[in-house]
Parts: structure tokens; sequence; C-alpha cells
């Protein structure tokens, strides 16, 4: 016999309600394969979305960020490499560098043209800029005639 948890909750509207984001971010650190992928963390600044995804152990030229229509995507081709030296051989081996591809469906409201990306201290980072119209307006005042 299984036990599973019962939380007593019934699902309602409101549930999925908040699922369907600006940005379609998934939460997910695991693939279709089974893979671990990089974590992400995304910022909304007033000026743009910030993209950090920890890559510890691959350099810039592994990446490949390609934007399709307003589809973003980050992949990487990193091919493990097997040294083998004599007389040596792995107990226990936990590094892992395999391929991976996350997509990001981007908002009508971010400046596509002007999107920086950089590679450092095991980190990408992605700026997204956002078109000047999207931007937060300082409050104006309406003169009382």
């Amino acid at each position: 016999m299984t036990l599973a948890r019962f939380s007593g909750h019934l699902p309602s509207l409101f549930d999925h309600f908040f699922d369907n984001e600006l940005f379609d971010w998934s939460n997910r650190n695991f693939s279709t394969t089974n893979t671990t992928l990089p974590s992400v963390n995304i910022k909304d600044t007033e000026e743009a979305y910030k993209v950090e995804m920890a890559a510890p152990g691959l350099s810039k030229e592994d990446f490949k960020v390609e934007l399709n229509q307003n589809i973003l995507t980050i992949s990487s081709e990193k091919k493990s490499e097997e040294e083998k030296k004599e007389g040596e051989q792995f107990t226990r081996r936990e590094f892992s560098y395999q391929s991976f591809s996350r997509s990001f469906t981007l908002p009508d409201i971010v400046d596509a043209d002007k999107i920086e990306a950089r590679y450092e201290s095991g980190v990408l980072l992605l700026s997204i800029p956002k078109k000047e119209e999207a931007k937060p307006k300082p409050a104006k005042m309406i003169e009382i005639k």
C-alpha cells in the first residue's frame, strides 16, 4: 500500500492565476531528459530585466544566446572531456558538464535590439532593457484653474 499526503486543498481558479506571468520563466531546474539545468535569477528593475544564470566551470565561448521572435534561448554544447591517465581511475565523479538549453518568452515591452550578455565569475549575466514607453513616468502635477 502506498501512502500519499493529502493536503485537503481543493484547486481553484486562483491557483493558476499567477502562473502566467509577464515572462514564462519556468521555475524548474530539471529538463525533460532528467539532466540538471543551470539555476536562474530574474530581477525586474525600472530600466531592465536582469537575468543571472549560474554556470560555473564554463567559459563565455561555451554559451549561445539567441533571440528568435520573442523567444530568448540560452544554451551550451559543452562536451565532457574524458582525460584518462594510466593507473588512474575515478572512485567518485560528481563533476558533470552537460549540454543544456533554456528558453524564455519575452514580453513586448523589452527593447530586443539592446540585449547585452556577459559572463563573469561563473555567472552568465543578461541585461534586457525595457522600451522607453514601458518605463515608469514621474507623476505629473495638474494645475487647478
